[in-house]
């Protein structure tokens, strides 16, 4: 369960809060709402599940995948301010050289990590929205839905801020477990470790493993 868990936050923030995946050929994409938080996530959800329905998605097919992340996803998704939360207090010592190295690898490991959870969604996945309850002036809300499965409902939180050009995604809460809450215990560890040259160490060298294939 933890595993499908942890799959589905990041599939999620690759997908879902996006107006995602290589678009079909025959189908025009979906205009992408960014002014209103709700109706983005709802809008670019339908959009990852039609790929889906047009074409299975390969979780070891990682040139596609970050194909699709360039392209795609991150027009959408703040990762910079996800990666400088994680990296907390640290992210303020560290240079900008390796403020970049940090994000680049970031991102490549939850890509190598999550990836399979693409192969997960269903075309007939079912999503319900609850109600927004944040005020018009708020600049930082929550959007708050529930993932039906096979199994035991899933509630997702997703947080988005607001900026000039619309709202962005930055992070993810499924079953409790928020994505940059997570991440930086982990990073704060390897850092007090081996500083931040050390973090950027353990991100490149669990990622040569797993292009290895290694667990």
């Amino acid at each position: 369960m933890k595993n499908f868990v942890n799959s589905l936050l990041f599939a999620t923030l690759l997908t879902a809060a996006t107006g995602l995946l290589a678009h079909s050929a025959s189908a025009a994409p979906q205009p992408v709402d960014q002014s209103d938080p709700q109706a983005l996530i709802k809008t670019a959800t339908q959009q990852v599940l039609d790929e889906v329905r047009t074409q299975s998605i390969a979780p070891d097919d990682i040139p596609r995948i970050r194909s699709i992340v360039d392209r795609d996803i991150l027009p959408y998704v703040d990762f910079h301010r996800t990666t400088q939360l994680s990296m907390g207090r640290h992210w303020r010592t560290a240079t900008p050289a390796q403020q970049q190295q940090v994000m680049e690898q970031f991102q490549l490991l939850l890509i190598h990590l999550y990836s399979g959870a693409l192969a997960q969604l269903k075309p007939d996945q079912q999503i319900e929205y609850s109600p927004m309850r944040n005020a018009p002036t708020d600049t930082d809300v929550v959007v708050r839905t529930l993932a039906q499965t096979s199994g035991k409902p899933i509630e997702i939180d997703y947080r988005l801020y607001k900026t000039p050009q619309g709202w962005r995604l930055y992070d993810l809460n499924v079953l409790g477990a928020w994505l940059i809450q997570t991440y930086r215990a982990q990073f704060n560890e390897k850092i007090q470790e081996g500083g931040v040259d050390g973090l950027i160490q353990f991100l490149t060298a669990r990622n040569q493993q797993l292009e290895a294939g290694k667990p």
